[in-house]
């Protein structure tokens, strides 16, 4: 099959770090792997990262209008006028080029209309990838002006699709609020490469021997250090756990906009001998950082309508970690509580303590639950994830 892969958000580099890049080079390169033949349309393609096995095609943003004053409305009428321009100019590239894809796969974008356009023009299925409810997350995180256009788009974007993968029940739901209906929402959560995820030990001691950390037990974190991951808390915690646990050292793998009041949190705490903080690491190396550490910890803050499908809890399960992970959303749906990790009520710091004590307490329990989680993920590898998406497209019949 050819498939015309559709990434429009200006906020997610396609060669760049952050979970949302990792699902797109993950999911075009399982395509490949399957033997599709994949084009990869975006506006920013990022660095530190090999791109993914495809023809990529980018499409850069327009100017700001520099005379509109308010800087939020600025940045919203650029996305808005890519959008009126660029499904024309896809278009016209692929004409150029000799591409006649058989399906556009599009990641929801706000404020994008670009694949129904271009699926039409095309005659052929489109598929929407939605990961989150962008309109309500943009007011809640970054603030949005243009609300009754995002919405609009959001509504038409729904609309315009042969078929809607989202990754939660809660993102379903909300998909379904918006338009009504239900038959053509499909919930599949995120996959993880599990050949990558493998044999992850010998490099992770290799890691830890450099850090000077052999012998040490090792939580880990890895992920964004952004309110709503929780860093802070987890660094409470471990400053709690750590009187009862000598042994005990935080490898906290990431960068982001809370990383240097995380890191003056662990000098205020006298903690500077138990927490590594590493900063950013290419997705490429995370299976060896992963094997590094004898456990992780997602220490996501309780929030409403917790919709994430986590990319890190797959590939923690997948390198054979225990994840240890707030009962929130669906992660009581990836991690069984006593046997691939211990989940924790949200918030409770306490709770936290006991559960980062137990693991410590019984390494040979934590690697069994590390085994089994490896285990409990047949069936997630990104190329089943790909076969699922892909047999939702529905059949056009020639006119």
């Amino acid at each position: 099959m050819k498939i015309l892969y559709l990434n429009l958000d200006r906020g997610i580099p396609v060669e760049g770090d952050k979970g949302a890049s990792v699902h797109v080079r993950e999911f075009v390169t399982a395509a490949a792997a399957l033997g599709h033949e994949v084009t990869l349309a975006c506006t920013t393609r990022g660095a530190g990262n090999p791109p993914p096995p495809a023809r990529i095609l980018q499409f850069g943003a327009p100017p700001a209008d520099m005379s509109i004053g308010n800087e939020i409305e600025r940045r919203e009428r650029v996305r808005l006028d890519h959008d009126g321009l660029v499904a024309d100019r896809i278009c016209s590239t692929l004409a150029r080029l000799g591409i006649e894809p058989d399906l556009v796969y599009e990641r929801h974008a706000l404020f994008h209309l670009a694949g129904v356009s271009i699926a039409a023009r095309l005659g052929v299925p489109r598929i929407l990838e939605v990961n989150a409810p962008l309109v309500e997350e943009q007011r809640r995180f970054r603030g949005l002006y243009l609300v009754d256009e995002a919405l609009e788009a959001e509504e038409a974007s729904y609309r315009g699709a042969d078929a809607i993968i989202a990754v939660s029940r809660q993102v379903a739901a909300q998909v379904a609020g918006v338009i009504g209906r239900t038959d053509r929402i499909h919930v599949v959560p995120n996959g993880v490469d599990l050949a990558r995820f493998a044999n992850v030990d010998a490099i992770g001691a290799v890691i830890r021997a450099r850090l000077g950390l052999a012998g040490r037990r090792i939580a880990g974190f890895i992920g964004s250090f952004k309110t709503w991951h929780g860093v802070p808390f987890l660094i409470e915690a471990i400053a709690a756990a750590a009187a009862w646990h000598p042994d005990l050292h935080l490898l906290a793998v990431g960068d982001g906009p809370e990383r240097e009041a995380v890191a003056a949190l662990v000098a205020k705490l006298g903690l500077a001998d138990r927490v590594t903080l590493p900063g950013r690491i290419p997705h490429g190396e995370i299976p060896g950082w992963l094997g590094a550490m004898d456990f992780t910890v997602a220490p996501y803050l309780p929030q409403p309508d917790f919709y994430f499908s986590p990319l890190k809890i797959f590939e923690s399960l997948a390198a054979g970690r225990a994840v240890v992970a707030p009962e929130i959303g669906e992660i009581d749906g990836i991690v069984a509580h006593g046997e691939t990790g211990l989940l924790y009520p949200a918030s409770d710091g306490i709770a936290l303590q006991a559960a980062l004590s137990r693991l410590l307490a019984d390494q040979a329990a934590c690697q069994t639950m590390g085994w089994r989680g490896r285990q409990r993920l047949a069936g997630r590898d990104w190329r089943d994830v790909v076969r699922l998406c892909l047999a939702l497209a529905p059949v056009r019949l020639p006119a």
